[in-house]
């Protein structure tokens, strides 16, 4: 498994932990207690998990919101929160960091959401972030799709 991975996935702890308490908690001493606790040896890649969840905790509001259009069926608060924890980071990692390439944000999401999520979390992940990724595609390549002509419109009214 790669540093990388780890990384991933303690940020998805800590943002699972974060969430999970209701946001209650100082998210400086979540990030503290879970990289000393399951970043044993990942020193280097500590800043790379703080930039991960900063990052999601930051952008938040967008991301949510890209999940709530692409997971229509399911209430945000409905949704487990080991799958938003994955979404969040993948959703980053997609739109805003845009780092690493697209399949590789997708990729890691969907096994983090395998080996953490419920049986039909990896499925779920991969259809939200593929959906996601589709439309990532078509405005960077300047595709005009039905959807984005429906856009255009709204935005001029």
């Amino acid at each position: 498994m790669s540093n990388r991975h780890l990384a991933r996935t303690v940020a998805m702890q800590i943002l699972f932990e974060w969430d999970f308490n209701n946001r209650s908690e100082k998210l400086s001493e979540v990030i503290n207690y879970n990289v000393n606790e399951f970043a044993v040896g990942l020193d280097e890649e500590r800043d790379f998990i703080e930039k991960l969840v900063r990052g999601v905790v930051k952008n938040m509001a967008e991301i949510d919101e890209t999940i709530v259009k692409y997971a229509p069926e399911w209430p945000i608060e409905k949704i487990t929160i080991i799958d938003r924890s994955v979404l969040r980071l993948g959703i980053y990692e997609l739109m805003i960091d845009r780092e690493v390439p697209p399949k590789v944000a997708i990729n890691e999401s969907i096994e983090v959401a395998k080996a953490y999520g419920g049986e039909s979390s990896g499925r779920f992940v991969n259809g939200v972030l593929g959906s996601v990724y589709r439309e990532i595609e078509d405005k960077d390549s300047g595709v005009i799709t039905p959807e984005s002509l429906k856009k255009q419109k709204t935005e001029k009214i």
